[in-house]
């Protein structure tokens, strides 16, 4: 709970992007393609939303409640427990409460930012696709006039930014997944995301989980609080190396989380069938832990184009 509070209580400016003041010249070069890069993702996920997505997103998703809507007169067939008998003795006519099904609910994109989201063996790393994404379900959120937060953690929580629904925040949640530095690790676990969504989240909210759960825990002990609080979407990325290794002669492979390295013969057909095989096992390990726990799920690779595996994802929620 320490590391929540000290999260939700840190002071920082709801900017999209930072300031270049009193900087050098190479420095206010790295701010300009930062906000470049940023707006490149959001125009053209923007554009993908508005023609393709944005009525999906809406049929999909709703609020946990009922709001009061305004009073009508009473129909044949109405519950009679309905009726309004103060309204109906000034009205003269029998009125019943009529309510509508609540729209609005807050969407949280939680990110794994730990070392292995660094890694792209043909094309963008895991988490510039994970920065697409989190714009396309950012912006989706917004144009259903959902809230959108964002949550940020390695094997502790980096950040934490409420939700809200204005664009300048979609640019803010699109730079933070694609460029925020963890403080101390590029270590990864669930344990700070279960700890947040069991404690920190009051209201039930759909959450996306952005990673490649390449954890060492259990996941469906990991995730089981939070999937009975929420209703949470697993969206797991997977470089395609990570499971068909190229034949590449002798290449040292290093963990980007821990430093360790292994050198390995990959023009043997055997280390990369053993390879295969593991990364088999531990894929349909992962499908069934989240049918376990009734997660849907996202399947994302790096090197296929996203809009179709959004498609079907909405698609499948109804």
């Amino acid at each position: 709970m320490a590391a929540i509070s000290r999260i939700f209580n840190r002071k920082s400016k709801d900017e999209a992007f930072p300031s270049s003041g009193g900087v050098s010249d190479i420095e206010a070069e790295a701010v300009s393609e930062l906000v470049r890069r940023v707006r490149d993702i959001e125009i053209s996920m923007r554009g993908m939303v508005k023609e393709s997505l944005g009525g999906e997103y809406i049929s999909r998703f709703r609020g946990d409640g009922i709001d009061f809507e305004d009073f009508r007169e009473y129909q044949p067939g109405d519950e009679i427990r309905a009726i309004d008998w103060n309204v109906t003795a000034r009205q003269g006519i029998p009125h019943v409460k009529n309510f509508v099904e609540e729209r609005e609910m807050s969407v949280f994109l939680a990110v794994d930012i730990s070392g292995s989201g660094a890694y792209g063996s043909q094309g963008p790393s895991k988490r510039e696709v994970m920065a697409e994404l989190a714009a396309v379900l950012a912006l989706s959120a917004v144009q259903g006039k959902d809230k959108v937060g964002l949550v940020l953690f390695t094997d502790e929580l980096e950040l934490f930014l409420p939700p809200q629904k204005s664009r300048q925040h979609c640019l803010r949640i699109i730079r933070e997944v694609l460029f925020h530095k963890p403080e101390r690790s590029q270590g990864s676990s669930l344990v700070p995301l279960q700890e947040v969504l069991a404690n920190g989240l009051k209201k039930r909210s759909l959450v996306f989980v952005l990673s490649d759960f390449l954890f060492s825990e259990d996941v469906s002990q990991a995730l089981r609080l939070a999937s009975q609080k929420h209703d949470l979407v697993a969206v797991p990325l997977l470089d395609p190396a990570e499971s068909n290794l190229p034949n590449v002669g002798r290449v040292v492979l290093a963990d980007p989380e821990t430093g360790r390295s292994l050198e390995v013969d990959t023009s043997s057909a055997r280390v990369r069938e053993q390879l295969a095989e593991t990364a088999a096992v531990w894929q349909t390990e992962l499908t069934e832990s989240f049918q376990k726990l009734g997660i849907d799920t996202m399947p994302v690779t790096t090197d296929q184009p996203i809009l179709p595996v959004l498609h079907r994802f909405f698609r499948g929620r109804s």
